[in-house]
């Protein structure tokens, strides 16, 4: 066993990588469904180990209740039982996240992604009510998504110790970019999967014992971010850590003229594989930040 081995309780042992998978929209801005699923395909078919839709990539926030459980069906029926799918179902309240989890257990996800509440305030006493019910609710692994930047609801240690201990809640996947918080919480909680989620964090995140990696990069990118895990889970930690600095280069590239989900979306058709436009207000990048970035990622010698 290696110290960035999954967590004993986690039933899925997840590890690797494992991209948020993207929406796929027609030009109207409707979900293509057909085409979300096909994406799941794309990174499942260059190795990926597992895939998490309605993550931020997959824009859940934008989508209607029943939207999203129309992207879960169809990426549980296009790559479950062969990688794990772990599917987003977290909400500002307890009772969509709920009615969330429970459509994802009924089509086959094999766990659940539950970020912290979002727009309100959440003390601790709420946050342990909210996990505590939705964790009561279905049967499947859960994973608490961890992402103070965009939620405003960051989560204590103190509190994680206490999640901890709710039976199914077996991982954490982490967004926070607060390294030392990572690390503390990996300490105390050897027995939970930890999953490093920012792509400025793969290697380290590998360092300090997480055992996966949902990387935006690897919607796109699926080859490289498996290299960097390959490389470091067989021992090769100078080439992981190479392998991670070309990951910041491809993520700088994403940036340019635009959001880092313009970059996905953008750099998606650059790999001949076209998921339409992003929901507005989000949008893809403009022509001349797409050539700019095309250049960038011939040079990284990554298209």
């Amino acid at each position: 066993m290696s110290f960035h081995d999954p967590g004993a309780d986690d039933p899925l042992g997840l590890h690797g990588v494992v991209p948020p998978t993207i929406t796929a929209f027609h030009g109207d801005e409707s979900v293509d469904y057909e085409t979300t699923a096909a994406h799941a395909r794309f990174v499942v078919d260059r190795g990926v180990h597992g895939v998490f839709p309605l993550g931020t990539n997959g824009e859940f926030p934008l989508l209607t209740g029943e939207e999203r459980q129309g992207v879960v069906e169809a990426v549980v029926d296009e790559v479950g039982g062969e990688v794990p799918v772990i599917a987003g179902v977290g909400a500002p309240s307890t009772y969509e996240t709920i009615t969330h989890a429970e459509h994802a257990e009924s089509v086959g996800a094999d766990g659940i992604v539950v970020v912290t509440p979002y727009y309100y305030p959440v003390d601790h006493e709420a946050a342990l009510t909210h996990y505590r019910r939705v964790a009561e609710a279905v049967s499947l692994p859960v994973y608490v998504y961890h992402i103070p930047s965009k939620t405003g609801n960051e989560l204590a240690l103190e509190t994680l110790d206490e999640l901890a201990e709710i039976d199914t809640i077996v991982g954490v996947k982490d967004s926070s970019k607060n390294v030392p918080w990572l690390a503390q919480a990996i300490d105390a909680h050897p027995d939970m999967t930890f999953l490093a989620g920012s792509d400025s964090l793969l290697f380290t995140g590998l360092e300090i014992g997480c055992s996966g990696l949902v990387s935006a990069v690897a919607n796109v990118f699926p080859e490289l971010v498996v290299d960097v895990y390959e490389a470091y889970d067989d021992g090769d930690e100078e080439r992981a850590r190479e392998l991670q600095s070309q990951v910041f280069d491809v993520r700088d590239a994403f940036k340019h003229g635009g959001g880092y989900m313009s970059g996905v979306k953008t750099a998606l058709r650059l790999r001949e594989f076209d998921a339409g436009p992003l929901r507005s207000p989000l949008r893809l990048k403009d022509d001349t930040s797409a050539d700019e970035m095309r250049e960038a990622l011939e040079e990284l010698d990554v298209l």
